[in-house]
């Protein structure tokens, strides 16, 4: 079995495959280290041999998790790593290790799948945007606050907005103006990302016309998906290109 993690700044996302047919053997999202190998040890007829990984945390914290995860399993860890070019992508920022390696994963996942020109937005703790054109030149991108940010900004900033994450839920069951402070915090932010989402659509059109895939990935993406309507909805785009990136034969 091979266990694939993608370490992200608030979040770690696992997912156990079974070696011979990739088919997903569990799967889940924790919030440290050790929550991740309570899971894991929890799992019935768990058998890892193999483990790839990618973490844009410090290196002493991604060295600390290869530790523990050898130990407890005696498994064998590779770690993505940047490149200049890799999988028909060529990295477009004027120093490629500085890209940020969630979102050159994504962007190789992107573009395997969509086999030409490319828009990967991922929201996650910060939301980012990612210009692939057809021949692979990574044009650059941007980033911005997430949802889990900005709205944590608010929280922190401002002493009267106070809720709790089941009354952030209910409050995006609308999307008109809020008539109680939760309501208009969660729809004002969405609604943010949401004008995030066609400001890189239109450019994007600026660049290729219509001859483009968008791809939607991250925890947040559900939050946006609707004003992609040809938009690929792949939550484990990371996962794509990070089985590129690491190869296991």
């Amino acid at each position: 079995m091979i266990l694939e993690l993608d370490c992200g700044n608030s979040f770690i996302k696992w997912r156990v495959l079974e070696s011979d047919s990739a088919r997903i053997f569990a799967e889940g999202v924790v919030g440290s280290d050790a929550s991740l190998i309570d899971s894991l040890f929890a799992l019935t007829g768990l058998a890892l041999r193999d483990c790839r990984l990618v973490s844009v945390r410090a290196s002493d914290e991604t060295n600390q998790l290869v530790t523990t995860l050898v130990e407890a399993f005696g498994v064998k860890v590779l770690c993505a790593a940047s490149a200049r070019q890799m999988g028909g992508v060529r990295n477009g920022y004027e120093d490629f290790e500085r890209l940020g390696l969630d979102r050159w994963l994504a962007m190789l996942g992107g573009f395997q799948l969509a086999r030409g020109a490319c828009l990967v937005l991922d929201f996650g703790t910060a939301a980012t945007a990612d210009f692939i054109a057809a021949d692979g030149e990574h044009l650059g991108g941007f980033i911005c606050p997430g949802m889990p940010l900005m709205r944590n900004q608010l929280r922190t900033h401002t002493r009267k907005i106070r809720y709790d994450d089941i009354a952030a839920e209910r409050a995006l069951e609308a999307l008109s103006p809020g008539r109680t402070t939760v309501e208009a915090v969660e729809r004002g932010c969405t609604l943010m990302l949401r004008g995030f989402v066609l400001t890189q659509l239109e450019l994007a059109r600026s660049y290729w016309g219509g001859d483009f895939t968008v791809f939607l990935t991250g925890g947040d993406a559900d939050l946006v998906a609707d004003s992609v309507p040809h938009g690929r909805l792949v939550p484990d785009l990371v996962f794509v290109g990070l089985a590129m990136a690491c190869p296991l034969s």
